[in-house]
């Protein structure tokens, strides 16, 4: 695993980052940096473990909005396209792709969020 060093809101931050996954971790420091400083930089919150927790449900507000556009396109395509020869049987009820990758997402960015806060305090 290859570890990258990134700045998060003026700190840095020592990440564990699979081989191939550089730019994607580097666009995901991008975006929770970007977060928390418009947070801090409102000037109504200044504890960084609190600027942290309020970014991450920001974007995950955000990734949740994505996920619901991206049924309703969905749904809105397969209503309007002709029904298949055979259905598949779905064991409980439709789940679309982008709710499948939600929830390990989500944890995945929470477990990052507290491995770079370390000794700051931990989210949840």
């Amino acid at each position: 695993m290859k570890q990258l060093d990134v700045q998060i809101m003026g700190q840095s931050y020592l990440l564990g980052c699979p081989e191939g996954g550089e730019t994607r971790l580097l666009e995901a420091v991008e975006k929770v940096d970007a977060a928390m400083c418009k947070i801090r930089d409102a000037g109504k919150i200044k504890a960084r473990d609190r600027i942290a927790v309020l970014a991450a449900l920001n974007l995950a507000f955000e990734l949740s909005e994505l996920e619901a556009n991206t049924l309703k396109d969905s749904r809105h395509a397969a209503a309007s396209s002709p029904a298949p020869l055979e259905a598949a049987p779905r064991a409980r009820g439709p789940v679309s792709a982008a709710e499948a990758l939600a929830e390990p997402q989500l944890s995945a960015l929470l477990q990052r969020l507290d491995n770079a806060l370390g000794v700051d305090g931990r989210l949840l």
